[in-house]
């Protein structure tokens, strides 16, 4: 067989998509998995949403799509800007994609050229340091210590800027560790890029509606206006309106950069699906009461989660302001072993020994860029979650 491209060497499975599969391969020799390696909300969509899908595949609305987005769904999205983040976006500053990741990987391909640095805030999504590499970026990561709540610390964002910087990735609420920038930390962080002209900005929002005790969402380009002509506003309706599987992101950015965008997004896959565009576009336009009451029942779930965690022997659980995920400390476990006879020397064979012996599901924190952390998911009922941390509970008191 022929030799594969060498860029794959460098962009390995993503590790919630190993353990996902992991934990699938258990279930399916009859063990009772609780898998919290997923971020993907336990709630339906919105009956009105797949309504107007339902319409939009009757009245006909079926064909090829705009490769930048329906019209109607632009709108849409431009009335959510307008509404939620107070920017002003003309239509053709405005692109839909196959999920917000498509977006992303849109933008960094418009972006970047060979050996350009991308600064990524650490811990971070994993996808963000592959798809900078994919488009031949470097990625460098920056520590948000979990002493300053995870989030990125100005003078740290200063240091890292070099002539080379073509991109900052910021993701407030982040994945994996739920942490938020309120408008002053956003600002710290604008004031630095409001000095560095050469360098894009990305914002990737998607867990903007997922935010607790009264705190107040805010994004870079709302925060900063002058930010607006070099700032990507990234967001979809996966995580808000629990519609992972109808794969629907849009953005808002500067016209060229949009137009360029489109340009790579016709080379990969072209528009996407009419009727998902049309099922994202009700839900942006339609009843927002539920995207509150499910944001109440996530905090509700982060409490408990938080409080379990924190009872567990060796675990240290900081309380994130947004999202759905935790990423406790996992120190106080590391030299010790399990009852199944496993010594825990970094927090990946955590993971694998929770799995195995407790048969409960997390991500290592080193895929995230930081250790000994492991991230874990609050996006299932509560029931099963109890039944997850009175696992990990029992699995932590019987290291020795």
């Amino acid at each position: 067989m022929p030799a594969l491209a060498a860029r794959l060497k460098d962009v390995p499975p993503a590790a919630s998509v190993v353990m996902t599969v992991k934990a699938r391969e258990l279930q399916a020799k009859g063990v009772k998995v609780i898998s919290l390696a997923v971020g993907e909300p336990d709630f339906d969509t919105p009956a009105h949403a797949i309504e107007a899908a339902h319409q939009a595949a009757l009245s006909g609305d079926t064909k090829y799509p705009p490769q930048d987005g329906t019209r109607a769904l632009k709108e849409a999205v431009q009335r959510k800007f307008r509404r939620d983040n107070n920017l002003d976006y003309a239509l053709d500053e405005i692109m839909v994609g196959n999920g917000g990741k498509q977006v992303l990987m849109d933008a960094m391909l418009a972006m970047l050229d060979p050996g350009d640095e991308v600064i990524i805030p650490s811990p971070y999504w994993i996808s963000y340091a592959d798809m900078a590499r994919l488009a031949g970026g470097v990625p460098v990561t920056v520590t948000c210590p979990q002493n300053n709540g995870f989030k990125l610390r100005p003078e740290d964002l200063e240091a890292a800027i070099t002539p080379k910087t073509r991109l900052l990735m910021l993701n407030f609420p982040s994945n994996p560790t739920g942490a938020a920038c309120s408008r002053a930390d956003m600002q710290a962080i604008a004031d630095v890029m409001l000095r560095h002209p050469h360098v894009w900005i990305i914002t990737d929002d998607m867990y903007e509606h997922l935010v607790y005790d009264d705190f107040e969402f805010c994004t870079v380009a709302e925060v900063e206006p002058r930010l607006k002509d070099r700032t990507l506003t990234v967001n979809g309706v996966s995580k808000t309106y629990a519609m992972t599987g109808w794969r629907v992101g849009f953005c808002g950015g500067p016209k060229e950069l949009i137009k360029a965008m489109v340009n790579m997004q016709g080379q990969i896959s072209s528009g996407i699906s009419t009727v998902g565009q049309a099922a994202a576009a009700a839900a942006l336009d339609g009843p927002q009461d539920l995207v509150k009451e499910r944001a109440a029942i996530y905090k509700a779930r982060r409490d408990m989660v938080v409080e379990m965690l924190n009872a567990a022997p060796g675990i240290a659980c900081h309380k994130p302001e947004g999202a759905f995920y935790v990423f406790p400390n996992i120190a106080g476990c590391l030299g010790k072993t399990t009852a199944g006879g496993r010594r825990i020397d970094t927090d990946q064979d955590f993971a694998l020994a929770l799995i195995e012996e407790k048969h409960v599901a997390v991500v290592h924190g080193a895929a995230y860029g930081m250790s000994p952390y492991i991230r874990i998911s609050y996006a299932t009922d509560t029931e099963s979650l109890r039944e997850a941390c009175t696992r990990i509970q029992d699995f932590c008191r019987a290291l020795s």
